[in-house]
């Protein structure tokens, strides 16, 4: 396991047939992965959904994370549909530094005014998180999980 600079620069990098294997194997603590799908299931996903984006994120050369986001056909809005950091750089302060990144990839896309998240009502360090992104919460979704939305200024 390589450890990572923790001063590194924080990158999103989308996923590729050089990455996508180690993204794959990224887990969560057992107390965690009830809140979120698998990587794997979400890479078999986006391969079925084109408009899904997975990336890795790196801080400095080391993989500590993945994300995968896309504008919603539904809604025509853009959504994170996954955020998450292996369970062994957590508590480190990545996930914080890595969803302003995150924001400013979606926002550098064009037709952005708002941003989109949505998360299980049980898992408070992501509550935390997506506040401390600047996210303000909404209503409870049709599929059960608590919404929040960040506008953007630009």
């Amino acid at each position: 396991m390589t450890e990572p600079d923790l001063d590194a620069p924080i990158r999103i990098v989308p996923l590729d047939a050089d990455n996508w294997e180690e993204a794959a194997k990224l887990t969560l603590r057992e107390d965690q992965v009830e809140f979120i799908a698998s990587n794997l299931a979400s890479i078999a996903e986006s391969r079925f959904h084109p408009e899904l984006q997975p990336c890795a994120i790196y801080s400095g050369e080391t993989m500590v994370g993945f994300t995968m986001y896309a504008r919603n056909p539904n809604d025509d809005q853009y959504w994170i549909y996954r955020f998450m950091i292996d369970q062994r750089y957590q508590r480190r302060g990545l996930g914080l530094r890595a969803m302003p990144v995150l924001i400013e990839r979606i926002g550098n896309l064009p037709n952005v005014p708002e941003i989109n998240i949505s998360y299980d009502d049980h898992n408070e360090p992501a509550r935390q998180l997506y506040r401390r992104a600047g996210f303000v919460e909404g209503d409870i979704a049709p599929w059960g999980e608590r919404t929040a939305k960040l506008i953007l200024e630009h």
